[in-house]
């Protein structure tokens, strides 16, 4: 059986395409990292793999914005490429300075359609144009408390979502480490992601209901407690904390206290070992 090929960005301040990649290949994917310029110069590349991650860091050194000088580069000298790649019906993964990157695209949140196909990308030839202009209609913006955050925080998965990277998960556990990462957008931009189930994963409290706006399990202040969102047809999906830093059971600050609760019920625990990978495993299974 042929390897689902994985391209996950490098250079220019990204510091964790090492760690993405290699949850991919953990997850059974081939990876391969390829600096940005690479794939500029060699425009076809992209069509050898079936998933694109955008991984976390500081591209650019953030000037001018979280992921704004990325997205720039990736407009003007890859539209195209990422246009075709889209249409292909591959995946599309960014994580933390990556999704900041998708929104400043105009990938995220996307083309609205109220009653759309979830198998199709597009809607009509009229609407395609549309869709094409990529234009930006939603933020990530300075965290509420002005500064840098690093910590562990626990996420609900909507369960009516489409997104491919989520299926059958309901909650997990992720690191998020950011200073722009308050998600923020009009209320009418909001409200159409909420009815169209396309806010993805939620800042939630220690029971995992939605942290309503608490710092305490909703650091950085995102409205609706929103941690990722993705596009209408669920193959493009953006988060900010950071899924590739889970690969392994004991980075969890409290494993060892876990693995002492549920040593006699390995079934579960070795479930619960690889929860930071299911993400990049349902991006693999989803082309098998």
């Amino acid at each position: 059986m042929k390897k689902i090929k994985a391209i996950v960005l490098a250079g220019y301040g990204l510091n964790c395409d090492e760690e993405t990649a290699y949850a991919f290949k953990l997850a059974g994917a081939s990876a391969d990292k390829v600096h940005i310029n690479s794939i500029i110069k060699r425009k076809k590349l992209l069509k050898n793999y079936q998933i694109l991650s955008l991984p976390g860091g500081f591209s650019w050194g953030d000037e001018h914005g979280a992921g704004v000088l990325e997205a720039l580069k990736l407009k003007t000298e890859l539209k195209d490429s990422l246009w075709r790649f889209i249409e292909d019906k591959k995946l599309i993964l960014g994580i933390c300075n990556g999704f900041q990157t998708l929104i400043n695209l105009g990938l995220l949140p996307g083309y609205f359609e109220d009653n759309h196909n979830k198998n199709d990308c597009f809607f009509s030839e009229r609407k395609k144009e549309n869709v094409k202009q990529n234009k930006r209609s939603a933020a990530l913006i300075t965290n509420e408390c002005g500064t840098f955050i690093d910590k562990w925080v626990r996420l609900k998965v909507n369960k009516n979502s489409n997104c491919v990277f989520t299926n059958q998960i309901s909650k997990i556990e992720l690191p998020a480490r950011h200073s722009e990462g308050k998600f923020f957008a009009p209320d009418d931009i909001i409200k159409k992601l909420i009815n169209n189930n396309r806010v993805v994963i939620r800042y939630a409290d220690s029971f995992f209901k939605p942290a309503n706006g608490n710092p305490l399990y909703n650091p950085n202040g995102s409205l609706y407690d929103i941690a990722g969102i993705c596009d209408a047809t669920g193959r493009i999906f953006g988060l900010m904390p950071h899924p590739e830093s889970y690969s392994d059971f004991m980075r969890h600050p409290n494993w060892t206290l876990t693995n002492r609760m549920l040593s006699q019920k390995s079934n579960i625990l070795n479930q619960y070992k690889k929860i930071g990978l299911t993400i990049f495993e349902n991006a693999v299974k989803y082309f098998l």
